[in-house]
């Protein structure tokens, strides 16, 4: 029976090779080609630049459906220690009515239209965006006008939602991986005003006014700053008649204003460690800095960001992942999760990894994560960069699948960019990054840096910061 066995087997083989192989051959040539075309063949990106400085940006695919919404070149870095929070503070009293809509008639309208009214706050960005029917578009950019320009911001509102923004720092600093963050930026950045959290510290939280948020509002919102992104079933030429109808009498403020301590931010080698020894689990990020968004060497970066990538104990399969990183984590058990991050903004960023650990593994697995930094400034290999690309490209257009993520994607790159790059363009850019590449961006950024790092919990057993430091590089003889 098993000769029998190895006879089919064998026979397998010597067909598959003379058959099948050509094939798929020939199938891979025809997606790769029907993959170029399709990027191609995208629809367009239109841009238009209104009198006023605002910019229209809009994809139309004729889908039945629409997101429009305001993407406001102003966030957390835009603030003082005075009034850090603010920027949040406002994203969440635009929603509670405005001269001629109460908090309900607007939460009626926005529900009677079936669509969603949502928004955010980032260190660099404010967005407020509607989902919605196409048909409906006109009606949502004149709600999104209103909500910006003729706030109330009634006396009764701001103390009621004082109490839910504290409630939501208090939800934050639950969020173990929220707080680390916040540390890494406050130790990265310290003494900058990209270091200050975006929510902003209690105090502030508890005596900001309605002064604070109108002076706010009138430095910083104005048509220079905004970008009206529209995706999905949304015509152009409406979209700059409606920029036109209901923000082409808003003046704000021009980008020579903008203060140049808030235009350039200093990155600081240092760390944050808060030990406590109740939380069961150690969670740690380390980075170094990074490029900004338009930097020649963000791809590249992206790309050693994906070959890094991410593991979860939970998801299994870690003894057969391509990252050798993963594979340590599955095989010595080194962490419970770990991943890693390329945080961008416009003239600085960090790249680097947070994971999860116990207690007494934290001192192994730096040490095994700074192995793999090292590895990918010396030595890593075509094969391994190739399967990095081919990922970061799948998890690229795989986020693009819906209008309210092509939205978003085109009001982030209006304000980072001030174009959007074509998908095409965007492939073809990955596609040139090379192991040598990726060796030049880790000798840049990673090889011989000092490092940031922000570390919550049990972590007596973390290297100290000089140990770390020491192993950011290899002696070669």
């Amino acid at each position: 029976m098993a000769t029998r066995l190895l006879r089919v087997s064998s026979a397998l083989r010597t067909y598959s090779n003379k058959t099948t192989l050509v094939k798929a051959s020939r199938q891979w040539q025809s997606t790769a080609a029907s993959l170029k075309e399709a990027l191609i063949n995208q629809p367009a990106t239109r841009v238009t630049t209104l009198d006023s400085g605002m910019r229209v940006a809009s994809e139309d695919s004729g889908a039945a459906t629409a997101t429009v919404g305001l993407w406001i070149d102003s966030g957390s870095r835009y603030e003082t220690d005075d009034n850090n929070g603010v920027a949040h503070f406002m994203e969440h009293m635009a929603f509670k009515g405005t001269a001629k809509r109460s908090q309900t008639d607007l939460e009626l309208e926005i529900e009677n239209m079936g669509a969603h009214l949502n928004a955010y706050t980032s260190r660099e960005q404010t967005v407020f965006y509607a989902k919605c029917l196409a048909q409906d578009v006109p009606k949502a950019i004149e709600i999104l006008s209103d909500i910006i320009q003729n706030s109330k911001l009634g006396e009764n509102e701001i103390e009621r939602e004082r109490g839910v923004i504290l409630r939501e720092m208090q939800e934050v600093e639950t969020n173990l991986q929220e707080v680390v963050f916040d540390h890494l930026h406050a130790a990265a950045y310290q003494g900058t005003s990209l270091g200050r959290t975006i929510l902003g510290p209690t105090k502030n939280i508890k005596s900001i006014s309605r002064d604070d948020l109108v002076t706010y509002v009138k430095n910083h919102y104005g048509p220079p700053r905004f970008v009206l992104a529209g995706a999905g079933g949304v015509n152009h030429s409406q979209l700059i008649e409606l920029a036109d109808k209901h923000f082409g009498k808003m003046t704000g403020p021009q980008y020579d204003a903008i203060p140049d301590y808030i235009k350039s931010c200093r990155y600081t080698g240092s760390e944050i460690r808060v030990r406590d020894d109740t939380i069961p689990l150690a969670h740690i990020a380390i980075a170094v800095e990074g490029a900004g968004w338009s930097e020649a060497d963000n791809i590249p970066l992206m790309v050693a960001n994906t070959l890094i990538g991410g593991w979860d104990r939970s998801q299994g399969g870690g003894v057969n992942n391509a990252s050798s990183l993963a594979r340590a984590c599955a095989e010595k058990g080194l962490c419970h999760s770990y991943q890693s991050f390329n945080t961008c903004y416009k003239d600085t960023g960090l790249w680097g990894i947070y994971f999860v650990c116990d207690p007494m593994q934290c001192d192994d697995m730096s040490s095994y994560v700074q192995h793999e930094w090292m590895k990918l400034c010396t030595s890593v290999t075509e094969k391994d960069v190739t399967r990095a690309k081919n990922i970061l490209k799948t998890n690229m257009f795989l986020q693009l699948d819906g209008t309210t993520a092509v939205c978003e994607d085109i009001g982030r790159q209006m304000l980072c960019y001030n174009r959007r790059i074509p998908l095409h363009e965007l492939e073809t850019r990955i596609d040139s990054v090379t192991a040598q590449t990726i060796q030049n961006v880790g000798m840049k950024y990673i090889f011989d840096h000092c490092p940031v790092i922000a570390a919550v919990g049990p972590v007596e057993n973390l290297p100290d910061y000089n140990s770390i430091r020491g192993a950011m590089y290899w002696l070669r003889v």
